[in-house]
């Protein structure tokens, strides 16, 4: 895999680079709410632009249907980009129209300039080859140059993830090398012990993972809502709790699994709890109940591990030579039920290993919950794509840029 530097090193002055990057951003109306991944492309893009490249970014925001949508637009990501950058940065109101032609034919040497969601055109996201090769020829004509490092999107083939890089020179930028040299800390010649924490809503997201993880790591520890589907696979009682009854036969053969090959398994020994779902709006009190995991109550649901719970987990990681944690361990937009997240997230910063928060829900309770990010030993910008690779998947995005 070529890489930015090689690419500098060759010269980039006068030329157009397309930069494939993740700005889907959080947004409240236009506000932006974490600017994570906008910052984590600053350092490919004012690379490109200080050696004289004229600096295309591209990007989607949320799931619009394949047309313009201004609640999906790019805009507010574009002026948050000049404002990190220090520099005015063009805004073209289209992905591949007259808008991005004129936008990028009035770049200078040096200049950065943002086009609209690439999710407005259709052939973006197509399952068919043709139309999708379609998007990525009139995407390639405002370039010279291709630099993926959307690290976010690239388990997606995608017309800029997949499709473009073939039709241009192409490199990885800076946030791509990195993301992969930490995931392959993760996958080869791994300190151990390896602990991993794993959370979120759907188990069915994580049985992939667990499957691979259950060969490599030495104890996985499950929160979040797909805890519940561990607790009642083992015969218990969880009441209203979030439960994926179809997959209790996989995760009982992944608790044998874990049995046989010496894996420890760790699940909550208590969860806070009450009747109804909290207000995420209000963030009005919820006076939640503390009761054993293996007797939640027919009436409550499970809404965080508790106090017991989180003792065990932080005690869990704090010998670890490396730490994965994936997913919340509970609904922590609430502050009510974000205990058990802020026990993890604490747990990896009081570390001495080498700890990786994989993106998603983690990096954004990371940055709501106010900790200091340096603290970790890394922060992906993509849950998706980090899980897959651990999974032992082919991402395309990877693939299309190895030469």
């Amino acid at each position: 895999m070529k890489t930015i530097d090689e690419l500098l090193t060759e010269g980039v002055a006068g030329k157009r680079v397309f930069v494939r990057a993740d700005l889907n951003v959080p947004l409240d109306g236009t506000r932006i709410t974490d600017d994570g991944r906008i910052r984590a492309v600053l350092p490919t893009v004012k690379a490109l632009a200080d050696a004289g490249a004229r600096v295309v970014v591209a990007s989607h925001l949320g799931r619009p249907k394949g047309a313009p949508d201004p609640d999906f637009s790019l805009a507010p990501a574009a002026a948050r980009l000049g404002e990190l950058l220090g520099s005015d940065v063009a805004f073209a109101t289209d992905t591949v129209g007259e808008s991005a032609r004129s936008v990028v034919a009035g770049l200078a040497d040096g200049q950065v300039a943002v086009i609209e969601n690439l999710r407005f055109n259709a052939g973006e996201t197509s399952k068919d080859d043709a139309e999708r090769g379609a998007f990525a020829d009139r995407l390639a004509a405002l370039a010279d140059v291709y630099v993926g490092d959307g690290f976010g999107a690239v388990h997606r083939k995608h017309a800029s993830v997949y499709d473009l890089p073939a039709r241009l020179p192409h490199a990885a930028g800076y946030l791509i090398a990195g993301e992969v040299a930490v995931l392959k800390k993760l996958t080869e010649d791994v300190k151990r012990p390896y602990a991993v924490a794993l959370g979120g809503a759907k188990v069915s997201d994580k049985l992939a993972v667990i499957d691979q993880l259950l060969g490599r790591a030495d104890r996985i520890l499950i929160g979040g809502g797909m805890a519940y589907t561990f607790l009642k696979a083992q015969g218990y009682e969880v009441g209203k709790s979030l439960l994926q009854e179809d997959q209790i036969p996989a995760v009982q053969e992944y608790i044998e699994r874990a049995e046989k090959t010496g894996v420890e398994l760790v699940l909550p020994v208590d969860a806070l709890t009450a009747t109804e779902f909290p207000d995420l709006k209000t963030k009005a009190p919820a006076n939640p109940t503390t009761v054993a995991a293996d007797a939640i109550p027919a009436d409550q649901m499970g809404l965080d591990i508790g106090p017991e719970s989180c003792k065990l987990y932080a005690s869990k990681l704090a010998d670890a030579a490396t730490v994965f944690w994936n997913g919340p361990m509970g609904v922590f937009e609430h502050p009510d039920y974000a205990e058990g997240t802020k026990a993890v997230a604490q747990a990896l910063v009081e570390s001495k290993g080498f700890t990786v928060v994989g993106g998603g829900d983690s990096a954004a309770a990371v940055r709501i919950l106010g900790f200091d990010e340096t603290a970790f030993g890394h922060i992906s910008t993509g849950g998706g794509a980090s899980l897959e690779y651990l999974e032992g998947k082919t991402l395309p995005g990877l693939a299309a840029l190895e030469d």
